[in-house]
């Protein structure tokens, strides 16, 4: 779902070629959002099938054809629909640390402590990353939709800084006793 809402939003910005979809996606999505695309070629010609999109096929001079792809009327009220459905979406987010923290009893006390700091010095880093790029973007009158992801992500890293804080100061009075 997460994909097909990605791609037909970027076609309901306007047509485009597969490289420039691809670009968009690795350029402005994956900086804004934690998605990482597979293959988009694979999906387009699935939503070709449904009749979400449709291709046309430009070349110019001697190079090769390269193939347009725009979203269709079906395409748009399926982005609507998708676009719908995922403010609703109630996923419990995965963080690699739970699987750490299942497994928290198989890893010496002291070794999970310096992990942590580690991870506590990585997650400043990327508060203050995800602060400086906010006022960046403000700066630049950058859109309102991606000045609020960025206010998103850095609530998260505030909540998972304070998560992490608070474990040590847990795990280093167990370890004491």
């Amino acid at each position: 779902m997460t994909q097909e809402l990605v791609l037909l939003g970027l076609l309901e910005e306007g047509p485009k070629h597969g490289y420039e979809i691809k670009r968009l996606i690795t350029k402005i999505i994956e900086t804004f959002t934690s998605i990482k695309t597979k293959s988009i070629y694979y999906s387009l010609r699935q939503m070709e099938k449904e009749g979400l999109v449709a291709k046309r096929v430009s070349r110019t001079g001697r190079r090769p054809e390269k193939y347009i792809y725009h979203i269709t009327k079906k395409g748009s009220g399926r982005f609507q629909e998708l676009l719908r459905r995922s403010f609703l979406i109630l996923e419990r987010p995965f963080l690699n640390i739970d699987l750490s923290l299942y497994f928290l009893p198989f890893i010496k006390p002291k070794m999970a402590l310096a992990r942590l700091r580690t991870r506590l010095r990585g997650l400043g880093r990327v508060k203050v990353w995800l602060e400086n790029m906010g006022r960046s973007l403000k700066e630049r009158n950058a859109p309102r939709h991606l000045q609020t992801i960025i206010q998103h992500n850095l609530e998260l890293a505030k909540a998972e800084i304070n998560f992490t804080s608070q474990l040590i100061k847990t795990l280093a009075k167990k370890a004491a006793v």
